[in-house]
């Protein structure tokens, strides 16, 4: 039996009609699997915080998610859009859930091992890797700041190439850091919504970014923000400027749920976000590291937030 394509869907693949049929029907996957789909709207999972941050800092409060199979069982019961991790995080269960739930393989991570003031992560899987694993889509990290810039636009030039080859959509986590920004920057209104037009000029077709502040980072931007009169007092406001500034709301726009913060403080953060015009969210810390009771609690109430 045929499902229809829901009108909204039909509008976003129109954004980028210039794709290959395989991008489309893949990132059409990803619009129509879980609680949202249709609605055009993402709530996304992502565990690569054990190759980020090291697995008793991402796991040991929740030890059940020690197990690979646990964040895919939390993901397709909750009724997520995606699950995004690294390969080996889930070459280790894929196996198990295959058609169960669109994939988004992270194609280059880091960790806390080593810190720099320019950080760059590492390519720690090919497309090919991704494509037999199973995947919906592709995804890679840019530090839009690190003096290593350079060198991660053109991997992702080169790898987002290949990956449309194969018909897999591109995700870009867009995290500007870099000894030219204070820490405050990094979060930056300016900063943030330059960091995901930087990630849609790359060819992203769903950009990730952290909830912005109010802080304006680089003087020049100052003035432009003041001579236009953007408004920026509220998380509404600045999510609806950084969705603006990828091409006119014309590029998928998601927020990341960031480090664990009580249920309260997430769904009015997400309020937020979704009154600014936001896609939806990606939150990992938040879901995981939560008894899964309650995880998959909180991801269906930001997916009721999204879906109203």
């Amino acid at each position: 039996m045929s499902t229809r394509m829901s009108p909204r869907v039909k509008e976003i693949l129109s954004w980028y009609k210039t794709d290959n049929n395989g991008v489309l029907n893949n990132l059409a996957r990803l619009m129509n699997t879980g609680t949202l789909a249709g609605t055009g709207k993402f709530v996304i999972l992502p565990v690569d915080q054990g190759f980020e941050h090291g697995p008793a800092r991402s796991f040991a409060g929740n030890a059940p998610s020690f197990d690979a199979r646990y964040h895919f069982e939390l993901a397709i019961e909750a009724g997520c859009n995606a699950y995004a991790a690294p390969f080996g995080q889930l070459a280790a269960a894929a196996g198990d859930f295959v058609g169960e739930m669109p994939l988004i393989v992270k194609m280059n991570n880091s960790d806390t091992l080593w810190n720099s003031k320019n950080p760059v992560s590492a390519v720690t899987c090919s497309v090919r890797d991704a494509v037999q694993l199973g995947a919906t889509a592709i995804g890679f990290t840019i530090y839009p700041g690190s003096s290593m810039r350079k060198e991660m636009y053109e991997e992702i030039r080169e790898m987002g190439e290949e990956a449309r080859s194969y018909g897999l959509p591109v995700v870009l986590w867009s995290y500007p850091r870099g000894e030219g920004l204070s820490k405050d920057g990094e979060t930056a209104i300016d900063v943030v919504a330059y960091a995901a037009h930087i990630a849609c000029q790359l060819g992203a077709h769903l950009v990730k970014v952290k909830p912005p502040s109010a802080h304006i980072e680089q003087e020049a931007a100052r003035k432009a923000y003041e001579k236009s009169g953007i408004k920026l007092s509220t998380l509404a406001d600045r999510a609806a400027h950084v969705a603006n500034s990828c091409f006119g709301g014309r590029r998928i726009v998601i927020f990341s749920g960031g480090e664990a913060k009580s249920d309260t403080d997430v769904l009015e953060e997400v309020r937020q976000l979704a009154a600014g015009g936001s896609f939806g969210s990606i939150m990992g810390r938040n879901a995981f590291q939560r008894p899964r009771a309650e995880g998959v609690k909180l991801l269906k109430q930001v997916m009721a937030i999204y879906k109203s």
